[in-house]
């Protein structure tokens, strides 16, 4: 009996793990935008985003093709970027009350 119930345990430790860790990745990403900087699609709506590192920063996609179309104006669409970790920082800083991190 102990053999099935810590079988069952397991089980459903190694179901619930993964969901877990996405939550957790999803608090402590300091990523601003929950969209395409491009297309301004949800990122994940068409599978996995497409991450891009443009001189040093991170540029999330919801697709290759996006990539495509940055590349062709970069300027436009890191100040998209900027602009929204911007408001991110201040979004942070009046949730804490303070810059970076929670209390």
């Amino acid at each position: 009996m102990k053999v099935k119930f810590l079988i069952l345990a397991l089980a459903c430790a190694a179901m619930i793990t993964p969901a877990l860790a996405e939550e957790s990745a999803k608090k402590t990403d300091s990523y601003p935008l929950d969209t395409c900087v491009v297309s301004g699609e949800p990122l994940g709506s068409m599978g996995d985003y497409y991450v891009f590192q443009h001189e040093g920063r991170e540029v999330r996609f919801c697709c290759s093709s996006c990539k495509r179309k940055f590349l062709k104006n970069p300027e436009k669409y890191l100040k998209k970027l900027d602009d929204a970790a911007k408001e991110h920082d201040a979004a942070v800083k009046a949730e804490t009350g303070h810059d970076g991190h929670r209390e």
